[in-house]
């Protein structure tokens, strides 16, 4: 598979197999997370691989919106001892969803499913992660990525949307109606 092809194929899976997901295809997702761009190559993530039972079904516990039966998540983190600091200090954020796109495609490519969900930058979300996983304060959980062999298959697509695109500067007079909102649940 190609770079374009992985890229309007990878849709959210939200329904997987029982099937495991083997430390070499993990391992594969870690390799293409590990080789994303970062700012001045500060390279400020960690990774969290789980795949024991019990931690997943505690971790489903505490997201109601991310009950789904992966039997894999990599909970990928931002850790402020290595993040920028001053002005720059958010940068993190960029560098690990870089990081993220990149597991999200080669899982595509690979031929397993994902969802990304989103922790950081609600306290709540923030909170429970961190107790269940013994994440220190210094590390912030920035999403968790499910990963596993689908159960469903999506068509792939483009949502490609000119009325987005500007071209040499902003064009505040532009209007967009609601219905060019994006609709939660259909990524």
């Amino acid at each position: 598979m190609n770079t374009l092809e992985a890229i309007y194929k990878r849709r959210s899976i939200r329904k997987f197999t029982d099937e495991p997901v083997s430390e070499e295809q993990v391992d594969i997702l870690l390799h293409a997370a590990f080789s994303a761009p970062t700012a001045a190559n500060v390279q400020p993530w960690e990774f969290i691989v789980i795949t024991e039972t019990e931690i997943m079904e505690k971790l489903k516990e505490k997201f109601i919106f991310a009950r789904y039966n992966a039997p894999c998540a990599v909970v990928v983190c931002g850790n402020m001892d290595l993040a920028f600091k001053g002005q720059g200090k958010d940068m993190w954020v960029c560098d690990c969803s870089a990081a993220i796109e990149n597991m999200l495609l080669a899982a595509t490519d690979i031929g397993l499913g994902t969802v990304w969900i989103g922790v950081y930058p609600i306290e709540s979300n923030i909170r429970p992660v961190r107790k269940l996983l013994d994440i220190p304060d210094y590390v912030i959980p920035l999403s968790i990525i499910y990963i596993g062999h689908p159960a469903e298959e999506k068509e792939g697509r483009s949502r490609y949307n000119e009325k987005r695109v500007y071209w040499q500067k902003y064009d505040s007079g532009r209007k967009h109606k609601t219905k060019d909102k994006p609709i939660i649940g259909h990524y």
